[in-house]
């Protein structure tokens, strides 16, 4: 089957992605561009018996005038014919409520000289707004031919493919040829030539229009005008958009309680399951102590995550998300940052790794660098499990406030906290850093849609994979390493610990001397004396030295924190009892008072809010500031907060 090489390009939100999802259906891989980390989505589809197509998703972008980094990779794919990823067609995406701007793009394209397709996407919103094209007229004008097509009813595709297979009748003659020119990288130099240009384009797009396209207010029965004045009204807008976040937070503990239990009991039931069928030895206790509750320990927290990707992917999907970063916008500019600076802001919320890569949409490298050094504080899936478990052991599940559970709004809080900071921050380092000036900030309002079932599913189902995998390989290889290094003792104390506990404790029944030793062993292995030699650091924020274990190794990565206590409070543990118990039972052994007071969850709490504790995400700060001395003062300056204000809290607190 041969294969027609496709390049999807557009304008953010005009549901381009959702068009390369209908073409391509599950059949695509996400990499990156070569010599550069932009993502790219490849797909691929059937167009007929015998043809087939690649389609290469290149990044959302507002024209071919290269000043971001996604604007560059359209710029070298389209441009450049030795290029792997250079198109034999390319299909620019346009939204029909917004064709003056989305068909500055479309001219840039067509004047390339490559055969270019216009789609013309949400045409099912033409009767409601009562538009009318004349599309055999448009198709003269602009030397193309047109698609009307609708990804979210699945209308226009099979059209759509017939141009692309007969992509070789479509005319490569420019439409708007003003200057020698035409290619923006090389008039950006000069900018009034490039100016004149883009006044030029937007005249000649006019003209097109004026021909073309007809909108009858009268007709329209325009829900998004009514709709826009309540949700970015100055007052209401945030009212509407805090109550929203409110109800999400309620959802994420309250609709989540019974499959985390479930799963919690689940795990416990395949240690006891381990004990129960293989030979006693070594694996065994590996696999009962170590390695499932390891992983137990991040599984548990697949509802919370899979909720919060679900409400934030039907925002997305719906339109609403624009709207709030408009919204925020007016606030963002009281501290310095850019309107931009929101989208990688709220992306954060998921995970700061590609929150930073799509700083790269930030031309100004002064907020660009402000925005990478403050995302890692708004709060990541990764600090969900913390909160979750910590939250669960200080605050009851009952405890109500004005008839709003506790819980939710305490989760709540530390969302807020996290990105209040990132905020405070934002306004110190724009204040310190004397690196340049100010950029602009544009925002597109998409239209309002129902978000469509399967991609939500999809983003859904990808990112709560991806959070799994990614930490479970590090979980994995942690929960082995912790159950050797809390297994395995130097000394007498470790090797005779039944024999002094015996001596030292001649009353105890037989269940009370088995605890004691196990125990003792875990205090004299070789984790226990990692442990202890910090303890005297972290004792002050109400930790013991357990706890200060699970901080260190969590500086890997965040969830590791549970999945660590989960190895190192099982190991020599035969009680077949859930983390969350087991954390709840857990007292200091000097004064039998519990571990996880309110003093001390609040402690971790902020501890985790603040502090730099992800690998990955320094090894790609690293990479956007091209250096180290970044990601050093970052992390630094972040765990030293996060130290201060955890010790400053249980000080206050206990």
């Amino acid at each position: 089957m041969s294969e027609i090489k496709v390049a999807l390009i557009g304008n953010p939100n005009t549901g381009k992605t959702s068009l390369f999802n209908r073409l391509t259906g599950l059949n695509q891989k996400v990499g990156n561009y070569p010599g550069i980390t932009v993502d790219k989505k490849v797909g691929h589809t059937k167009l007929n018996n015998i043809i087939g197509a690649e389609v290469i998703d290149l990044p959302g972008t507002y024209s071919l005038n290269a000043s971001s980094l996604d604007e560059d990779v359209a710029v070298q794919v389209l441009s450049d014919k030795t290029n792997e990823n250079y198109p034999d067609v390319v299909v620019v995406v346009v939204d029909i409520e917004n064709l003056k701007r989305n068909l500055f793009l479309y001219s840039q394209v067509k004047d390339l000289g490559i055969p270019t397709i216009l789609a013309i996407n949400m045409v099912d919103q033409m009767t409601v707004r009562g538009i009318d094209i004349d599309k055999q007229e448009m198709e003269a004008l602009l030397e193309t031919k047109i698609a009307f097509v609708s990804s979210k009813q699945n209308k226009g595709i099979s059209y759509l493919k017939k141009l692309i297979i007969d992509f070789k009748d479509l005319s490569v003659v420019p439409c708007f040829i003003e200057e020698p020119t035409v290619f923006s990288v090389l008039a950006k130099d000069d900018k009034k030539k490039h100016h004149l240009e883009t006044v030029r384009r937007y005249q000649f797009i006019k003209s097109v229009l004026e021909k073309t396209y007809r909108q009858d207010p009268q007709n329209a029965k325009d829900l998004r005008s009514i709709l826009d004045k309540v949700l970015i009204h100055k007052y209401f807008g945030y009212l509407i958009f805090f109550t929203i976040l409110f109800s999400i937070f309620q959802a994420l503990f309250s609709w989540s309680a019974f499959p985390m239990d479930y799963i919690d009991e689940t795990f416990a039931g395949f240690s006891e399951m381990a004990r129960a069928h293989l030979s006693e030895g070594v694996f065994t206790d590996l696999l009962a102590e170590g390695i499932i509750p390891g992983i137990g320990g991040v599984v548990i927290f697949i509802p919370q995550i899979a909720f919060l990707f679900l409400f934030t992917s039907v925002l997305e999907e719906s339109g609403y998300m624009s709207r709030v970063v408009f919204l925020m916008d007016k606030i963002m500019r009281k501290f310095g940052l850019s309107g931009k600076s929101i989208v990688p802001l709220i992306s954060g919320t998921a995970c700061a790794i590609p929150a930073i890569m799509a700083t790269r949409n930030i031309e100004n490298w002064k907020e660009r660098l402000i925005t990478i050094l403050v995302t890692p504080f708004t709060t990541c899936s990764a600090r969900l499990p913390v909160y979750a478990i910590i939250i669960s052991l200080i605050v009851p599940a009952e405890a109500k406030f004005m008839s709003f559970n506790v819980q939710g709004l305490m989760l709540m809080a530390l969302y807020l906290l996290g990105f209040g900071m990132a905020i405070v921050s934002a306004t110190i380092l724009d204040k310190v850093l004397k690196l340049g000036s100010k950029s602009y900030f544009v925002v597109e309002m998409p239209n309002y849609k129902l978000p469509l079932f399967k991609n939500v599913a999809y983003n859904v189902i990808e990112k709560t994979k991806a959070f799994v995998f990614e930490a479970g390989k590090i979980i994995l290889a942690l929960s082995i390493l912790l159950w050797v290094l809390a297994s395995y003792g130097p000394g007498d104390n470790f090797n005779n610990a039944e024999t002094i506990v015996s001596q030292n404790h001649p009353n105890h029944t037989e269940e009370e001397l088995q605890t004691e030793i196990s125990s003792y062993k875990l205090e004299n292995s070789y984790i226990g004396i990692m442990g202890k030699t910090i303890e005297p650091v972290i004792r002050p924020l109400g930790y013991d030295w357990k706890i200060g274990i699970a901080v260190i190794t969590s500086f890997a990565a965040r969830e590791v924190f549970v999945g660590t206590l989960a190895t190192i409070y099982s190991v020599g543990n035969e009680e077949e009892s859930t983390i969350k118990e087991r954390m709840r039972n857990e007292v200091f052994q000097d004064s039998k008072k519990p571990v996880y007071s309110f003093a001390t969850g609040v402690s971790i709490l902020l501890f985790y809010a603040f502090a730099m504790q992800c690998m990955s995400t320094i090894a790609i700060v690293k990479r956007e500031t091209n250096g180290w001395k970044w990601p050093m003062i970052q992390m630094f300056v972040m765990s030293g907060f996060a130290y201060l204000t955890a010790l400053i809290a249980f000080q206050i607190l206990k």
